[in-house]
């Protein structure tokens, strides 16, 4: 099962645990951040919400970084981190746009991708998920951590070469409980790493990327689905950074843009967020990249 934190909230006043978008290797501004909200890993817990890694400039510092930190470090794995670990396996090339070279070159590039397999597809901490891209509306919380936990497995096995071989392609894109082997796993990471929009039946769509407002017919975003399982979990996200919603009680995207001129973000997870995501205090830093997000 995926990495369910029993810990609702530090009961010490001193200690602070915080939700991280998007770093996408800007170290910078990981730094930046760090220090605007005092974070000490003696003290403090990081909740990091996936790509970690790829179209900045200091790949393999942000990954000795959280590793450094230890389990003060908690992490969920985005498409960017999936992608480096393909392309250290062989199984894609690199794209004219990543830049994670210094990972694979790296004297630590062993150590750096054993500690990036081993982190997590999902994590819970009381009623707060948290996830890289999203959640499918037929899931509850629980079943999300389940299925978490079924590819963490996977990815910390020697199973992870083949896995890795057939985990690319946009189908199955419906849940069924009846899937199994490479389309099972393949769905339930499209699901973590790269869902923005569903139709009203579930079905993910992975070509439509651009904000809510002008999606196609028949598109919404996948928190927005009606019956949606996981309605009374405050879920945790990244991974849209053109996304902009009005503040809302039950989910928090936390990708603002920091690859793209943006702000890299922390939320600070208290009983505020458990309770209500509006009340939760952020923290910005600006990033001075400037890319295209939808390139």
């Amino acid at each position: 099962m995926g990495a369910r934190l029993t810990q609702s909230v530090r009961d010490n006043q001193n200690m602070a645990l915080y939700l991280i978008g998007d770093v996408q290797g800007c170290d910078e501004a990981l730094v930046r951040l760090l220090a605007h909200i005092d974070f000490s890993p003696s003290r403090d817990t990081l909740y990091m919400l996936g790509d970690m890694v790829n179209r900045g400039s200091d790949n393999a510092q942000v990954l000795r970084r959280l590793m450094d930190f230890g389990s003060s470090a908690q992490c969920v794995l985005g498409n960017h981190d999936l992608h480096l670990l393909a392309v250290s396996f062989g199984a894609r090339k690199l794209n004219t746009s990543d830049t994670f070279q210094d990972i694979l070159n790296a004297p630590d590039r062993d150590v750096l991708l054993h500690w990036l397999r081993h982190q997590h597809m999902a994590l819970q901490v009381g009623n707060v998920l948290m996830v890289h891209a999203g959640v499918l509306p037929q899931w509850t919380a629980e079943k999300t951590m389940t299925l978490a936990g079924e590819v963490e497995s996977i990815l910390r096995s020697d199973a992870l070469g083949d896995f890795i071989a057939h985990m690319y392609g946009g189908m199955p894109n419906q849940w069924d409980d009846a899937l199994t082997g490479h389309d099972r796993l393949r769905i339930i990471v499209n699901t973590f790493t790269r869902m923005r929009y569903c139709n009203a039946q579930g079905a993910m769509d992975f070509f439509y990327k651009k904000a809510p407002e002008n999606a196609p017919d028949g598109l919404m975003p996948w928190f927005d689905i009606p019956g949606r399982l996981t309605q009374h979990t405050v879920i945790a996200f990244g991974h849209w950074s053109t996304l902009q919603i009005p503040s809302r009680a039950d989910v928090v995207c936390l990708d603002d843009g920091c690859l793209w001129g943006g702000c890299l973000t922390a939320l600070k997870l208290d009983d505020v967020l458990i309770k209500d995501a509006r009340l939760a205090e952020r923290f910005q830093v600006k990033c001075p990249q400037s890319k295209d997000p939808l390139k």
